[in-house]
């Protein structure tokens, strides 16, 4: 379909990553792998977290959240990722393509407020040990989570719904895997700079606030683990932030690289190998980074398998 002429495109064209077959076949098979680890992985961590009492802390109730976060935004993507490698050209309807954009806005958008309020939780259990279960209430910390979608779904909405007004003239061929912003907006024959202006403005207002409160929460953390005079209790300290802080590095390094910077400087190749980076290899990894080390996590492992024998037995 030529769409150089067409006001009224009705699907896009995901050009994906490559049109190289061998690569293709090579990229299915890495992606389906690492699709499944984090289908098990990440539902595995939800349903762990649920039937385990002892992991009914506020900490732990956040991770499960952040679990399942990355499970959906990893799902809205990669299926469509594989149905690219293995049929060419892979066609998206111009709804279905609003539409995963919306749900990848909001999750991500959401995982973004979630790693901010992970290191809040963090500061409180480590600077307020006392006070940390008032600080850290069952109310707030469903507060949290809620102000959280609401955000996240509040901005894609805003996006999808000026996006969705523009012209799309210039082709239908989208130079990505998946229906990001940048992308779609450069087919638009209408003028997008508002747009990229507000979605500039939102996703910086998110990041800002999510990374002045990790910058905050880790200021108090450190100055307070230097203060402690037990080796042993600096040590607990750093293992027990060690790993989200690993999990924040990798998520914002790759979200700051692809979208706070203008369309004109979207470069093909690098974009989509950090695009593949968050949206496919980082879902993955969150269950590995927060439960390798994690001693808690694999106590509660064995308490629920042992409790799963006795019912079987």
């Amino acid at each position: 379909m030529d769409g150089t002429q067409n006001t009224n495109v009705s699907d896009f064209v995901l050009m994906g990553l490559t049109e190289s077959e061998d690569v293709q076949l090579v990229l299915f098979s890495l992606f389906l792998l690492i699709y499944l680890i984090t289908v098990l992985g990440n539902a595995g961590m939800v349903l762990l977290i649920r039937l385990d009492p002892q992991l009914h802390t506020p900490m732990y109730f956040f991770l499960s959240h952040l679990s399942f976060l990355d499970l959906n935004y990893s799902t809205v993507v990669t299926p469509k990722t594989l149905e690219n490698l293995v049929t060419s050209p892979t066609y998206i309807s111009f709804g279905g393509c609003l539409t995963q954009m919306f749900f990848f806005i909001t999750l991500v958008v959401t995982e973004c407020l979630f790693l901010s309020w992970m290191a809040y939780d963090r500061y409180a259990a480590i600077c307020n040990p006392l006070l940390y279960p008032v600080i850290m209430s069952r109310t707030l910390c469903h507060s949290l989570i809620t102000v959280s979608y609401i955000i996240g779904f509040s901005e894609a909405l805003i996006v999808v719904l000026h996006t969705s007004a523009l012209d799309f003239c210039k082709s239908n061929v989208i130079n990505h895997f998946f229906c990001d912003t940048t992308p779609v907006l450069i087919l638009s024959c209408t003028d997008t700079f508002d747009i990229q202006v507000m979605i500039f403005i939102l996703s910086g207002c998110t990041m800002l606030l999510s990374l002045i409160t990790i910058s905050v929460s880790y200021g108090f953390i450190l100055t307070t683990i230097l203060k402690m005079k037990s080796t042993s209790g600096k040590r607990k300290a750093f293992s027990t932030c060690a790993s989200h802080f690993l999990g924040v590095t990798i998520f914002y390094s790759t979200m700051i690289f692809t979208y706070l910077k203008p369309n004109e400087s979207y470069s093909v190749g690098k974009d989509q190998i950090a695009s593949v980076f968050y949206t496919i290899v980082i879902p993955m990894l969150n269950p590995l980074i927060y439960s390798l080390r994690n001693k808690e996590i694999k106590q509660a492992f064995i308490r629920v398998m042992q409790r799963s024998a006795k019912h079987l037995i």
